[in-house]
Formats: C-alpha cells, structure tokens, sequence
C-alpha cells in the first residue's frame, strides 16, 4: 500500500473512491491537512452518526492500549469508522506505542479508517510512509493557490472578480490561514449573485489596490523610487507586515534580479532571460510571489535598470538595514526603510 500522493491527487481519488485504510499525512499547509482529514470523514461516516464513528486525539493523549481500542472498537451503526490522531511525532521514538502502530499497519481493521498526521516540517516516518498513503501537503504554487482562494469563496456562497481576487492575494499572501480568515469576513457582506470586485476586497482588508508588498518590491526592483517611497507608509501600516518582512520579500527580488543581470551580462538573449528566471522560479518553488510568470517577467525587466556593482550594492545596503532593522534599539522602520530607498536610487547611485 505504498503510495506518496500530493493533496490534489489525493483529494481527487478519496472524491472518486472509498477511503483507504490508513492515511499518513505530512507536510506545511495545516489547513489543507484539516481540508483532506474533513473529506476523509465525509466519505466515511455519515454525519448524522459522527459522535459514534470518529475520534480525534492528540498522540500525546494516546499510549499504545489506547491506540489498539480506538483503532479496534467496531463501527456503531455503519460499515466503518474513522480515527484521526494528530501530531505522531509527539510520540516519543522509543515508545512501545510505536510498536502497537506499526503492528496494526501490518493488518489494519476493515471497519476503520485511520489517518495519523504529521505536525508542519516534522521529519517523516519511513514506516508509516510505507505502509500508509503517504499524502505530502507542500506549499502552494500562485496558480494553485488562486484556485484555492477561488474553490474556498465558492464555498462560502459568492465569486470574486478576477482582479478582487489577485487584489485579495497580493495584500493578504500566499499564508492560507488568513486567506481563509478574509475570505469568511467577505461571505459575510458579499451578494450571492453578485461577483465580488476589487473595491470590497481593498474596503474589508484595508489596502488599496496598488499599495500591496508586491507593489512595493516591483517599485523598488524597477527603480520607480518615487512610487516605492510614496507606497511605503500604507505597506508598512498593513496587518502582519513588519520591515523585516518587507526587507524579506525584496531581498528575494534582488536575488531573481542578480541572476537577470548576470544572465544579460553573458550574453544570453532577452526573450531568454525571462524563460531561464521562470525555470529557476519553478525549480526553487519560491514562496511567498506575486505569481511566477509576474515575477519572472519583472525581474527580467528590472535587470536592464541595474549594473552588476549597482546590484551587488543593493543587496549589501538591504543586508545592512535588515540587520538594523532586527535591531532592538532601532524604533524608526519607516525612516530606516526610507534611507534605504533613497541610497538605492538611481539618482544616489549616480552620486556615489
């Protein structure tokens, strides 16, 4: 039964067939775990018998003769069951509930569907990897995650404009948890036949269209150092962002926009350029961009507006004021990033 899924390929087939009988889920996104433990359960237990058919524990709650009842006691009024137990990696390496655990794996129940999971970036288990369906949860990819954010505000009852939706990702992020948390605080003002636009989304976030870390970071990499000042403020005023995380994103952007300009400087062509910083965006899975092809195409941009010395300088000053920044003498974020913008503008540049 050795089998490693992704979510999509995993969520597809429990929608297609019965449930296996044991899950082992790992991975980052926890609340795509939750998603795929929910439709686990779905296509096991009818809802109207749940409090008799599931449970869900803790590992720290369970030692190895509590593991063997849940997993053991027959179904209630159904064909079969379901046991969750979340975070394993609680149980210490040793234990004898290990044992129990991998004893059952050899014979699971017929009546019971188990999923064990794995608490985020916890090390895998080579033998519950092998003898379960092995679901691996990763981070999602920008088109991914649009499709996400599309499929949760169906969900809830209402759409969302094409551009409302790219406002929403750009301002809020590619963390799933407080997507979610926007999108429920959206249901509850938006018109069931009424797409959602730009206007609600940049009202019920609190971020103008235009005034997201991405635009800051496209400014910053474009040298548009007026606009990159003038979005400073709003940026920095925005939920869950600090200057550390804004130094974050836009030392990525650097990165990608090095890479552009030692790929111009060796001659490789333009339209070139722009597909190897795609490659690159994929193979690396980066998290956190505005989307990969958006991305790939600013940076290639952006490396005709920098020299190799330029670019080497502009990583070392946002190096330094990253440092000052996680300073815990140093209260002005605003003015540290706006000294910031002004030395790595092309008219300071030009100065220096």
């Amino acid at each position: 039964m050795a089998a490693q899924l992704s979510f999509d390929t995993a969520y597809r087939s429990l929608k297609r067939d019965t449930a296996a009988p044991v899950y082992y889920i790992t991975g980052v996104e926890d609340l795509l775990k939750d998603e795929l433990v929910d439709l686990v359960l779905d296509q096991t237990v009818d809802s109207s018998l749940r409090d008799f058919n599931v449970d869900i524990r803790s590992a720290s709650e369970v030692n190895g003769e509590e593991f063997h009842s849940l997993v053991e006691t027959p179904p209630m009024l159904a064909e079969r069951r379901a046991v969750v137990i979340k975070n394993v990696e609680l149980w210490r390496k040793n234990s004898k509930v290990w044992q129990v655990v991998y004893r059952y794996l050899e014979s699971p129940s017929p009546t019971t569907v188990l999923v064990l999971l794995a608490g985020a970036d916890q090390k895998q288990d080579k033998k519950l990897a092998q003898a379960a369906v092995h679901v691996v949860i990763e981070r999602l990819n920008p088109d991914r995650l649009r499709r996400w954010v599309g499929v949760r505000a169906e969900r809830a009852g209402f759409s969302l404009t094409a551009t409302a939706r790219e406002h929403l990702l750009n301002s809020v992020g590619a963390d799933l948890s407080p997507l979610a948390m926007e999108v429920d605080k959206l249901a509850a003002v938006a018109t069931p036949d009424q797409p959602v636009d730009v206007e609600l989304v940049a009202q019920m976030v609190g971020i103008r269209r235009g005034e997201t870390l991405h635009d800051w970071v496209d400014a910053v990499l474009l040298r548009d150092t007026p606009k990159a000042v003038a979005t400073l403020e709003p940026v920095l005023a925005a939920a869950g962002v600090t200057g550390v995380r804004m130094l974050s994103a836009l030392g990525t952007g650097l990165v990608g926009v090095r890479l552009g300009v030692a790929l111009l400087q060796d001659g490789v062509p333009l339209s070139r350029v722009e597909s190897d910083l795609l490659n690159a965006i994929r193979s690396s899975r980066l998290f956190g961009l505005r989307g990969w092809k958006h991305d790939a195409a600013v940076w290639t941009g952006a490396a005709q507006r920098w020299t190799t010395p330029e670019i080497a300088r502009a990583l070392s000053l946002a190096y330094e004021c990253d440092r000052a920044l996680k300073s815990t003498t140093l209260s002005d974020e605003k003015g540290t990033l706006t000294g910031l913008l002004l030395n790595l503008s092309p008219i300071e540049e030009a100065a220096a």
